[in-house]
């Protein structure tokens, strides 16, 4: 989660960083998934904003890449302040019951894809 910061400070900021670091975010969310869902005893409510949240995700990289012929990572605070909810969300569920700390982080990853989806676009307007 740190790995940009280090990135910057260090002055080794690529393109190429870039989409590793997204590229290896999404490995992260995907791997904790598969390695959480089947432990724990998640609502239809809740399976549909994952998928929804997934798709929204899935189609802004889509989007992106067929309008510009190439994979355009979104690094905003939102997404980073989502990464960090998804990091902590294991770490929270020994004390607050997932019916009210999911759909508090789903709010924030809702929010934090629909605001990539609009910048991405708004790249391309530019």
């Amino acid at each position: 989660m740190i790995d940009g910061a280090v990135a910057r400070k260090t002055c080794t900021v690529s393109e190429f960083g870039a989409r590793l670091d997204t590229i290896a975010d999404i490995i992260f969310v995907v791997v904790c998934l598969i390695k959480m869902l089947p432990v724990l005893e998640v609502p239809v409510w809740l399976s549909i904003w994952i998928a929804i949240i997934a798709f929204i995700k899935a189609a802004n990289i889509a989007a992106g890449y067929i309008r510009q012929k190439k994979f355009i990572p979104v690094h905003s605070m939102i997404n980073k302040i989502t990464g960090g909810l998804l990091f902590i969300f294991p770490l929270t569920l020994a004390f607050i019951d997932l019916k009210y700390n999911a759909p508090v982080v789903c709010t924030i990853a809702t929010a934090a894809a629909i605001q990539e989806g609009y910048r991405m676009n708004s790249l391309q307007s530019n």
